[in-house]
């Protein structure tokens, strides 16, 4: 008998479509391993890509996602929104496996980040400078996507590496 491969091969196309999912996203559910009863948890937080295409979110330490992210930045991110018609589960829809990243709200990251963010999610000008809120960026490690019926794919890394990385 054949070996079954619901996946499809890696493409440009699939790249493309992937990285634009990223670029394109205001929100994202993010799963996390809760510290204390080490069960899963998913919340949903606002996201914006930085410079470098990588996902990046600002979050209070007063939330249980924080916590979560600070004793196993290991996380999840699942970006993609239902079409306003048809089945929610035929639109295309992204998986991250990634790292989280807190920046030092004193470094020059963070200056940085936070000009970007507010270019991209003005309404975060209310709470971003609130003594609570920490830049996140999410270094992704894999990433599968459902592009639509019958359209699996599998990234690495690599596949959402900076075409031109910055200095």
């Amino acid at each position: 008998m054949a070996k079954d491969n619901t996946l499809r091969p890696t493409d440009e196309a699939a790249v493309s479509q992937a990285r634009d999912l990223i670029e394109n996203a205001a929100f994202a559910a993010l799963g996390v391993l809760d510290p204390v009863t080490s069960g899963p948890s998913v919340t949903r937080i606002a996201v914006a890509p930085a410079p470098d295409g990588s996902p990046v979110t600002l979050i209070s330490s007063l939330s249980g996602h924080t916590a979560a992210l600070r004793s196993d930045p290991r996380c999840s991110l699942l970006l993609g929104e239902p079409g306003a018609k048809g089945d929610p589960l035929t639109h295309p829809r992204l998986t991250l496996q990634c790292r989280a990243v807190f920046l030092d709200r004193d470094g020059a990251a963070h200056t940085e980040m936070r000009s970007h963010y507010l270019a991209a999610r003005p309404k975060a000008k209310l709470y971003v400078d609130f003594a609570d809120f920490q830049f996140v960026r999410f270094e992704i490690t894999q990433g599968f996507m459902n592009g639509g019926f019958g359209k699996a794919y599998v990234f690495a890394a690599s596949d959402f590496a900076p075409a031109h990385p910055t200095p």
